[in-house]
């Protein structure tokens, strides 16, 4: 919930809400929305009995708005890329990666560090750097081949 007392929903937690509220109100029965949410019986009465206690907010996630629990802290990334930006800055994630786990200890994934320096503009993905121009140049002369020859 907000300031205001809003509460933020998705589009598949207002059906749900809809589902529940009419197996509330008796308008369906546990089973058929149980059909519907594609849950168990026992889980939608659990939805039943929260939406009875806190009505549409209790059914929203508890989740939202939370870090998730895979992420790694904070200082971990700042030293991280400290150390990317002053030794590493021109290496690609990979060897970047390598470096900081053979020389400083700290171990990453490649793909994590890839998504790092993508994100501090240190690496550019191939798909997305400019193409590179190269300076055409006249094809060489083969044997046989000069300006009389062709004339006749």
């Amino acid at each position: 919930m907000n300031g205001r007392g809003f509460i933020t929903i998705s589009m598949h937690e207002l059906e749900r809400v809809k589902i529940i509220e009419a197996v509330v109100q008796h308008r369906l029965t546990i089973v058929l929305a149980a059909e519907r949410l594609q849950l168990c019986e026992r889980q939608v009465s659990r939805l039943v009995r929260r939406y009875e206690a806190a009505g549409p907010a209790g059914l929203v996630s508890a989740r939202r708005g939370q870090p998730s629990n895979r992420e790694l802290p904070v200082d971990l990334r700042a030293r991280a890329m400290a150390l990317v930006r002053e030794r590493y800055a021109d290496f690609g994630p990979t060897l970047a990666c390598e470096k900081l786990a053979e020389c400083h200890g700290v171990v990453l994934a490649k793909e994590t560090v890839r998504r790092w320096m993508r994100e501090a503009g240190l690496w550019i993905p191939r798909k997305q750097r400019p193409p590179k121009l190269h300076q055409p140049r006249n094809r060489r002369a083969c044997l046989g081949e000069t300006g009389a020859d062709r004339r006749q």
